[in-house]
């Protein structure tokens, strides 16, 4: 029989590092399920619901500063 934590779900999804986020755009342009948006002009927010981990905004973050990881629980969880 499984555990609890066995039973959430690993879900991969991306994580901006916003002090150091310049707000360039350029993860909103390639991002597939339209999961990020800038936040007034200043950094890149991931609606986690949206997101599907798949890695564009990461490789095409020229700061390095959008990670993909692997996430355990709900959303609720996530953000909270």
């Amino acid at each position: 029989m499984k555990t609890e934590k066995e039973k959430k779900k690993r879900r991969k999804r991306a994580v901006v590092e916003k002090k150091d986020c310049v707000a360039c755009g350029c993860c909103v342009k390639v991002c597939p399920k339209s999961a990020i948006h800038v936040e007034k002009g200043i950094f890149a927010v991931i609606d986690v619901e949206k997101c599907v981990g798949c890695g564009k905004c990461e490789k095409e973050c020229p700061g390095g500063i959008i990670t993909i990881m692997e996430i355990i629980g709900t959303s609720a969880e996530v953000m909270g």
